[in-house]
């Protein structure tokens, strides 16, 4: 064969491999987003999670795809759910704040990663060996709401100085042993405050009506608001009802207090999800759950609506305006 019909015989072939090429470039990465509430309430914390993927490059629809799970509140499905995942065949599985999701997705591979958001100990509930070393599929970033509980309840009363009596409204469907330890903070806290506790129960939105009826006919001062799932999905409802029966409501979610809600104290549900973001794109890129600590977040926020004091005929302090970080007009 001569050189020059060698040259375009060559020529010839590589105008085909791109298309060769083409076939055997791997399949877009997938991650699986397995959450306990729905998506209309959701909606800004699933922004804040592909934020923070695109800090590492992902960006959904361009190099990566979200395949998205929603229980609705239905925590029975969240097993079903996961093992729609694990067939599906997803890069990873990021778990939302319920820890059922968690243990769900948990209980059906152990060698898809996982990446969660909880406010419970994932020692306790048996999701990671320790913080530092998680050592297996899993890893995420935890909260201190559980920890911080006790300081709402100073903040209330900081704010409602004439407080007798502190409603808890708590969701005991969705991780019980995080309930009773959030319950034996609140104890310490009023024993130590002088105050007398009600405990109230909510895991469906006919509970909440219920419970606040109980609040007025105990004649509670003020209420704490649980962190969890279900009733952070539920703020916009548990602040129209706490302006509705005139009780100062504190809740662990800056949302409550935007929705309307009296006052927050606790992290931002958004940065916890961004920070879940990244290391979601960190494992897309290679790294395994078993070296990412899991993280823990630190920063508190203290948010107040003076709009909604206003109507409620309180005033607040200027030592709690002081130390806000944000407050709504």
């Amino acid at each position: 064969m001569r050189r020059r019909e060698f040259i375009m015989l060559l020529g010839g072939a590589a105008a085909t491999w791109p298309v060769g090429a083409r076939a055997q470039q791997p399949a877009m990465p997938v991650v699986g987003f397995l959450n306990a509430t729905s998506p209309d309430v959701f909606a800004h914390i699933v922004r804040a999670f592909r934020f923070g993927l695109s800090e590492t490059g992902f960006v959904e629809g361009a190099n990566v795809a979200i395949e998205y799970r929603w229980a609705d509140n239905v925590y029975d499905r969240l097993p079903v759910l996961a093992a729609e995942l694990v067939r599906r065949r997803v890069s990873v599985i990021v778990t939302g704040s319920n820890i059922r999701a968690a243990l769900a997705a948990k209980a059906v591979t152990t060698t898809i990663p996982i990446v969660f958001v909880t406010g419970a100990d994932p020692v306790e509930a048996g999701l990671v060996t320790s913080l530092n070393r998680p050592g297996g599929n899993l890893t995420g970033v935890t909260t201190l709401n559980v920890e911080i509980t006790a300081k709402r309840i100073e903040v209330l009363r900081e704010l409602v100085p004439n407080i007798a009596t502190v409603a808890v409204l708590a969701n005991p469907t969705n991780n019980p042993a995080a309930v009773e330890g959030d319950l034996r903070q609140v104890q310490a806290a009023v024993h130590t405050l002088g105050l007398q506790t009600i405990h109230l129960r909510a895991s469906t939105e006919r509970d909440l009506d219920s419970a606040f009826t109980m609040l007025t006919d105990q004649r509670a001062g003020g209420l704490v608001i649980n962190a969890d799932a279900f009733l952070s999905a539920k703020h916009g409802e548990l602040a129209a009802l706490a302006l509705h029966h005139r009780v100062p409501a504190i809740s662990p979610y800056r949302e409550f207090v935007t929705a309307g809600g009296l006052i927050s104290y606790g992290v931002s549900i958004a940065e916890l999800y961004r920070l879940v973001g990244v290391y979601t794109g960190r494992i897309l890129k290679g790294e395994t759950p078993a070296d990412l600590p899991v993280q823990q977040a630190t920063k508190i926020e203290l948010v107040i609506n003076l709009k909604t004091a206003r109507a409620l005929g309180l005033t607040v302090p200027p030592t709690v305006l002081a130390r806000a970080d944000e407050v709504v007009e």
